[in-house]
Order: C-alpha cells, then structure tokens, then sequence
C-alpha cells in the first residue's frame, strides 16, 4: 500500500515516516492512547504478539495500549524483529493534525530500557568484517555501559571471542555474507544470533576512523591507544552508524574506545566453552554454568563485570595476582565484607541509567535511584578506607568511589520521597524546594476545591442531588444535568453538550476558574519539568565522576561475591606464576560440588590431586569405568586453573597453577546432525583445532578420542593424537586424557613424559562401587556391562552380554562357530506395521535352551513374554553374529 489522495491526513503522515524505514522494521504509530500498526506490520506484530488483527477501509490495523509497549516490545526483539517508535510531540487539537517525528528505532542490540534487557547480562552490538590482510576485524558495543571495543586477528583467535560475547546482535557487510557460509566456525556462530546485513561501505576504516573520533571529539584515536589505519575500525565504525540510526542521534555517553588484544588474553574456543558449560549448563541455561556457580554478585552491574572477565580471561600473572590480593583481603575481614554486600544490595545501575538519561530516555524515579545510590556511598567508602584495611589493594580501591556529596545533597532536598514514572504525573520535585512551584500548586490545589464546593453548592441552589461538575478534554469543565432534572436547570446554565441521557452545561463563573486551574496545573507541570531537566544536567556533570564510581563499585561487588564463595565453600587462594607446572591438592568441581549440596543429598564431593608439567608429567592418561568420574575429574581441573586466571580462589586444599595460554576441552559428543555433521566429524574437528593450535603452554582436556568409530580405527587414532601431544621435545601442553582404551596404557613405557592413572572402584558380591578416586596405575577392565545394568538393561541382555564377554576374554577358537550357532527366539513377537506402536512389558530371566540342540553350547532363547508355542525357528534363521 502506498500514500495516496483518498488517505486521511494522518494516513498520509504515517506512510511518510513508513517509507523512511526499511522494510524490515515494524513501525508503532502513536494515535492516542495506542500505538497502531499497519498493513504487513499490523499482520507480522498481531501473529508475534498474539493480538487481534482488523480490517479498516482494506487495511490490516493492529495495536497495543501506550502504556504497555513495554511488555509488547521485548517480544517483539526477542522474536528478531527492529521496532521503530513514532511519537506524538504534541497533545491532540480537534482539527489539527498532531505533529509526530520517529524517536527510536529498536532492536536487540541498541535497545536501553531495562524491560527489554536482562538487567545482570551485557548488551552487545557487534559487527565483523573480513580484512584484505587476511584478518577478522570485530567491534562491539554495549550502548546501555558505553563499553565500546576492537579487535583483530585471525579466525582461530577471533571466533572464540564472538562465542565468549554471546552478542544480541550481529552487524555484517551483504556482500560477505556468502563467504561466511564457508567457514565451519562462523557459519555455526551466524546460525544462532541475530544477523544484520548493512551495505559494505559503512565498514570502511577510514571513514569509520574519522566518525569515531567525531563521536568522541578527539583528532585522532591515539590517546586511546588505537593507532592510525587499524583496520577493525571500519566494524566500530557500522556499528556506530548504526546506533546512531537507531537512536535518531549519535549515542551521548561514548567517551572511549579500547582495542582488545588477544595475544594477552587465555583463549577458549567455542567448542571448549560450550564442552567445559562456562556460561551455559547442560539445558542451556545459566544453571549448571561456572558462571552461575562462581556469581555471588548482589548487583546488575557486578555480574555484567563477572561475565565479561569469564569472557575475556587475562593471559598473565599481574592481573590475577591484583584480583587475588582483593579477595583475599575481604576473607580475611569477613565483617567488612558482609557489610559491604548490605549496602550494595541498595546500589542501583547506575551506567545504565546514566546511559538513557544522556540519551534522551528520561524517567524521572532514576533519579531516585542515582539518589539513592549517593546515599549508599559514604558507608561503603568508610568501610574500605577503615585503618584495619590501611595499605590494602581493596583499600586502594575505595579511592575510585566519588561521593559526590553535593549532588547527593541536591537530590535528597530537590526530589521526592517516592519518585513517580513519569514527569507528567507531577510529584517528582519535593514540597518546599521551589517557591514558585509550591505557589503554583497551591493555585491549582484550591481551585480544584473551589469545583468541589461550587458543585456541592450547585447542588443546594438547584436541587438537583446528582448534579456533577466533570471535566471533559475537548470541553473543560461542564455542569452534568440527567434529563429528568432538565427543568430545573437555572436560566444562567448555557448550554454545550447534548447527550443520550444527559445535558451538559457552562457558566460564565465556571469559565473563568477553568482558565485558572488549567493554566496553574500547566504552569506547575512545566516548572517541575524545569527543574527536573535542570536535575539531570547537573547528574550529567558528574557523569565522569559516577562512571568511575559505578566501575569501582562493580569490582567491589565482584571481589566480595569471591570471598563469600571462598569462605562459604572452603576455596584456596593458588599460587599463579609463569612456570609450566599444575599441582592441585584435593581439588574439586566448583559446580558438581555446589549442586550435590542444592539437591540435599548426603554423598559429599569425592576431592581428588593434579600433578602436571609441560617438561615433565605431561600427559596423564586416565582411564577408568563409565560413570566412575573421569570426565567431572578432568573438567573440574580445567576450571580450576581458569578460576585461577580469572583472580578468584579455588575449590582445593592447594595450588599452583603456571598460566595457560589456550585452554582446549575436547568432552562429550555434541552431535551437529542438523549442520550435517556426525558426531565423529565434530569430534575430528575438535581434535584438529586442538592439534593445530595448542602450544607447549596450553592445557588440553581430552575424553573418549575415537569411539565414533570402530575399536582399531579409533585405538590408532587416539594412539597417535597422544603421540602427538606428547612429541619428540623436552615439553608439551599439559594434558589429561581420558580413555577406554586400555592398549594406550602401554604408552607409558614408549613416552618419558607420559603416566597412567586411573579411577578407582570396588568390587562386592557381584557389583562395583565408585569410589570416585583417582589414583596410579592403569584400570584393567572397563565394567561396561556393570554400568549398563545399572542403566536399566533388561536382565536377560546383560546375561547374554556377560556370556558374550567370557568366551571373547577366552579367546577360544571355536568363539565365532559358538556365536553362529546362538540365535535368539522372541516368542509372540507382534507382527508391525508402520502404524502400529507394540509396547512390551520387561522380559523375564533367559530360559536356556535344549543344549542338544548345538554341539557347540547352548543357544540363549530370550522370550519377551509368556505365550503359546510360536512356529520352530531353524537353528541360525536369526543370527547374533
């Protein structure tokens, strides 16, 4: 549909702002009390909002209430969908069409209310791009905490990057977009984010350059540490264009940009990241997740911090020495800590709200919330900088908090005790902080006294009894009479409004104290504005100040989250250094640890010692009976060293943990049917990326190499993957390698730096008990038909299984004749279809068969359930092997 004459003027207004848009973005008209959609919008919003869809004049109309587009809109971004919002700039005049103009434009990554974001994750906006060099140049962006950064390098580098971000939103140039679909990596990271195609020049870098050093007001971006030409700039450069787009202006609180480098950062791929479930858990939810298990936060902005350091772990010694010493410090002074977290508990976020008021997104109750932040800090400072904690790393930090104490003193005597949602309601601004404003107010407070009496005397004079004065938008104040009380309307009432059942009415007093209190109730709500505005370019001079301050206090929230958990859950503080050696003493899994403890069992957490070293025990190979431990064991040393380089404590009696450069965790079979990809291949891939890219600093967890396939291909393979890792060198990556294989046992004897360890079980009448030990030496049976019948096997197969079991460990020569002779006979086996679904009962114990029937031992006939006699089966009709 297009403007045409026979549209209405507002019609022909809508579709002016319509064709602005691409056509992509669903547009919310303000009509009134409504936000409306129209033609294909209306048709896409009513299907993905579940409202009612109407035809008006061949038009698809569709709306939601104004005031609930904050619960429509999420659903609307959650869905994929970019939202544009078309304003009402003025209130509505009969027979004047209402001036409107586009305030935002919507979408996953640039929205800033909090309804629309999870208040504890980051936001992100990314772009990425590929360079002539041969790099992947990536930018992203948090609008709502101004976090704003670059980074280059090559796939292996990048991609681990993007997974880590998580973004909500994925900014590409359409003429790469093809390309991607190329690469394994990418196009599986592509597949599972919102992707946004923009015309390949708004990535250029020269003119990215240039707008992100308008938007900063700087000459060039050396002072960031950011050097002419880089060519990630070209993304930060899309990205900013299209914030700006989406903000219908450039974004107000930038004020830096920072390069990112991976040559200094631990790398965790996609693969290891999802294999070691750091931010999701086995379901897909934070639950489960290192991140949830190690998040004590008691603020939005704190576990935003949290997930950005597991995001982007440091690669060296300084920094996780810095965060241990804060922690440590709040261990030791437990009742500081605890009263610190009191008091962040009322601390608001303050980036994020700072975020919207400097664009243009202006809720008059943040203020209380930046107000009540101010009143929080004096404690939280007096806490940190007591002489008790005198020359510590966190008493240092207490220098970072600004308390503001002005601007605390401005908004306790300016604003409300309750502070509403909208500056229109009235009531932000205290009684008694302005003169002027109380005098208005005041008028407006009387005069609408004066109605209440004027109707009440109304009333006496008239002896109407339900006479009423309302008030009427189009009309102002009116005297409602019902038409049975008609005649006894004074010949001074003039009339204004006819309606079913009643006569509305003016007088020339009533006109003239409606001009009054509607001019003092107008004259009040713009004073307030006044001063409100007023409130917030103040708070705006300070934003530097609080910026800081928000940050410092995020940390804080950060370090007093690790030292609950170390207190509550017994963690120590690692040694970290740049040696190549991991020794954990009593480790345990941070998580696995946590949820035994959630689900009120009894059974504790079995702790189990490390040792490796990258020019010593290198390789530990583990192996072991399914479900004895060995993939929660190696997992939980991977986690315990990324504790370590992350600054927190760690679940052990002690450690020392030499920094890893990469850490790479090859666990479980995440099949990728649906890309085509068997569980082998992802398998294969995994371990290639590993082989390719560890060095003699990583830590590589490896678990079940080769089983995909068959028992020799996969030996071989997992075989020479541990030859490899090993090498011919005086060291290697620190490696655990967990496996069922028990051939490679014997490569302990052909590689120096290689030794067996294995988990330890019991055996007792007939079953194994997991002691969950991890011990030296190697494991010489597998229990695989112990652990199946604990999974449920019916008994009949497990029997058949142990038989099968003890003629292969005979190795007797007449085995393969003893198998062909062996069949199994269902007796009253169903007869299916393709629609028939037979559900059969559990099959009794296994009833040998005549041993005369075969020389060669008795066939095992196995019937599922009690019936009559079926047909003879001839001897071999239905082969095992």
């Amino acid at each position: 549909m297009s403007a045409s004459p026979t549209n209405t003027p507002m019609m022909r207004q809508y579709w002016e702002y319509r064709h602005k848009l691409p056509a992509d973005v669903i547009l919310l008209f303000r009509v009134g009390d409504f936000y409306e959609m129209f033609d294909s919008d209306a048709e896409i919003g009513a299907r993905a909002l579940g409202i009612t869809l109407t035809q008006r004049a061949g038009s698809a109309l569709a709306g939601i209430p104004y005031q609930a587009v904050n619960s429509y809109v999420p659903r609307l971004l959650a869905a994929g969908h970019r939202v544009a919002i078309c304003e009402q700039m003025e209130n509505a005049v009969p027979g004047k069409l209402v001036r409107r103009a586009l305030s935002r434009i919507l979408s996953p990554g640039t929205t800033l209310e909090d309804a629309h974001m999870d208040a504890r994750r980051n936001n992100y906006l990314l772009a990425l791009a590929g360079h002539k060099r041969g790099l992947l140049c990536i930018a992203w962006l948090d609008l709502s905490t101004a976090e704003f950064r670059i980074a280059s390098g090559t796939h292996t580098t990048i991609l681990p990057i993007l997974a880590a971000l998580d973004p909500r939103e994925v900014l590409i140039p359409d003429d790469e977009a093809a390309s991607w679909q190329k690469n394994t990596g990418m196009d599986a990271f592509l597949d599972t984010h919102l992707v946004t195609k923009l015309p390949s020049w708004q990535f250029e870098p020269n003119s990215g350059e240039r707008s992100i050093a308008a938007a900063l007001g700087v000459l060039n971006l050396q002072g960031f540490g950011i050097e002419v030409g880089n060519p990630a700039l070209g993304t930060a450069g899309a990205v900013l264009t299209y914030a700006t787009d989406s903000l219908c202006q450039k974004p107000q609180n930038l004020y830096q940009i920072s390069e990112y480098k991976p040559a200094g950062a631990l790398i965790i791929d996609h693969a290891s990241q999802r294999n070691l479930e750091l931010f999701r858990g086995n379901g897909g939810s934070r639950n489960g997740s290192l991140l949830d298990a190690i998040d004590n936060t008691v603020t939005a902005a704190g576990a935003r911090l949290l997930e950005q350091w597991l995001a982007t772990p440091p690669g060296n010694v300084a920094v996780a020495l810095a965060r241990q010493t804060c922690v440590g410090d709040l261990v030791r002074h437990a009742g500081v800590c605890a009263r610190v977290q009191e008091k962040l508990r009322s601390v608001r976020d303050i980036v994020r709200i700072l975020s919207r008021l400097q664009n243009r997104i202006r809720n008059p109750r943040e203020l209380g919330g930046i107000r009540d932040t101010l009143r929080q800090l004096p404690e939280i400072h007096a806490e940190l900088a007591a002489s008790a904690l005198a020359g510590t790393s966190i008493n240092a930090l207490a220098t970072n908090i600004g308390l503001c104490p002005k601007l605390r003193e401005l908004l306790d005597s300016a604003l409300s005790n309750e502070v509403p949602g909208d500056i229109a309601a009235g009531g932000v601004i205290r009684k008694g902080y302005d003169a002027e404003l109380d005098r208005l107010r005041a008028l407006s407070t009387d005069s609408k006294s004066w109605v209440a009496a004027l109707e009440r005397a109304e009333q006496a004079r008239t002896g109407i009894k339900n006479l009423k004065i309302i008030y009427n938008g189009a009309f102002g104040y009116l005297i409602e009479i019902t038409k049975s009380n008609l005649h006894l309307a004074p010949e001074n009432y003039i009339r204004r409004q006819t309606l079913t059942n009643a006569e509305r009415y003016i007088t020339e007093e009533l006109k003239q104290k409606e001009k009054e209190i509607l001019r003092a109730d107008e004259f009040a709500l713009t004073r307030e504005t006044e001063i409100f505005q007023g409130l917030v370019e103040r708070i705006q001079e300070h934003s530097a100040s609080l910026q800081n301050t928000a940050q410092a206090l995020a940390e804080l929230d950060v370090y007093c989250g690790w030292a609950t958990l170390a207190r509550d859950w017994d963690y120590c503080r690692p040694e970290v250094d740049n040696s190549g050696v991991l020794e954990i003493e009593q480790g345990r899994h941070p998580v696995v640890e946590q949820m035994l403890r959630k689900e009120g069992g009894t059974q504790a957490f079995v702790p189990n010692d490390t040792r490796l070293q990258s020019n010593g025990e290198q390789v530990a190979l583990l192996t072991g009976p399914n479900m004895a431990g060995k993939s929660t064991y190696i997992r939980q040393v991977a986690l315990i060293v990324l504790m370590a380089q992350l600054g927190s404590w760690v679940p052990a009696r002690n450690a020392h943990v030499g920094i890893v450069d990469r850490l790479f965790c090859r666990v479980g079979a995440s099949d990728e049917l649906a890309r085509g990809n068997s569980t082998f291949m992802v398998e294969m891939n995994e371990t290639a990326n590993i082989l390719n890219n560890a060095t003699a600093s990583s830590l590589v967890i490896l678990d079940e190499i080769g089983r995909g396939t068959s028992t020799y291909d996969g030996i071989s393979i997992a075989w020479s993957v541990a030859e490899f890792l090993h090498g011919n060198g005086e060291c290697g990556p620190r490696t655990l390698f967990a496996t069922h294989y028990h051939e490679l046992t014997r490569l302990q004897s052909i590689l120096p730096r290689m030794r067996n360890y294995c988990v330890a079980v019991k055996e007792w009448n007939d079953e194994i008990i997991f002691v969950r030990q991890v011990i030296p030496g190697a494991a010489d049976r597998s229990y695989g038909i112990h652990v199946a019948r604990l999974a449920g096997l019916p008994d009949c197969v497990v029997a058949r299984a142990n038989a099968i079991l003890a003629d292969m460990e005979n190795g007797s020569s007449t085995f393969m004749q003893s198998r062909a002779n062996a069949f199994i006979h269902w007796e009253n086996l169903p007869t299916l279809t393709p629609t028939s679904e037979p559900v059969l009962p559990p099959p009794p114990s296994p009833i040998l068969a005549d041993p005369s029937t075969s020389t060669a031992g008795p066939p095992l006939i196995i019937p599922l359930r009690a019936a009559p006699p079926a047909a003879p089966v001839e001897d071999g009709q239905l082969e095992l092997f």
